[in-house]
């Protein structure tokens, strides 16, 4: 009986899988271009772990003035469209943050982490690696001022 009931469920779950696989009743050509996404619906980025460097400083003070300018930067990238995600890790690890640029190469990337004053100073050290995910990723500056209250 469990054997049955077994090959019951996987017929099942077979069955709605293809099902929800094939399916393109929500497909938007358009916006699938605009985003730049293949047949997957995803498309490559660089993501960028952004690590302690040697040069952090223990003045309170030139800390957060670095960490203003380090915010700024990432809000001109975001709205040059070349930063589709940027965030800051909640521990106090080596890994500070990531970065997904918008961009197909790590070269790309690596002139775009050269603008940021925490890795001009040191303060901070960036990691980069090619990587692919959702096309989507290029709404997420579109609708994050919709939904943020307090600016950065």
């Amino acid at each position: 009986m469990r054997k049955i009931l077994l090959i019951i469920l996987t017929i099942s779950f077979s069955i709605v899988g293809f099902a929800q696989n094939t399916s393109t009743s929500n497909f938007d050509a358009s916006l699938a271009k605009e985003m730049g996404a293949d047949d997957y619906g995803m498309r490559k980025y660089v993501m960028a772990f952004l690590k302690k460097g040697p040069n952090r400083t223990a003045d309170k003070e030139k800390a957060a003035e670095l960490q203003k300018a380090h915010m700024e930067n990432i809000g001109r990238l975001a709205k040059e469209g070349k930063l589709a995600i940027a965030g800051p890790f909640l521990d106090d690890g080596e890994l500070r943050g990531i970065y997904i640029f918008n961009v197909e190469t790590v070269a790309e990337a690596k002139k775009l982490t050269e603008s940021d004053p925490a890795i001009k100073s040191g303060s901070l050290v960036m990691e980069l690696h090619p990587w692919y995910g959702s096309a989507a990723l290029g709404l997420v500056n579109k609708y994050h001022d919709q939904i943020s209250k307090v600016k950065m």
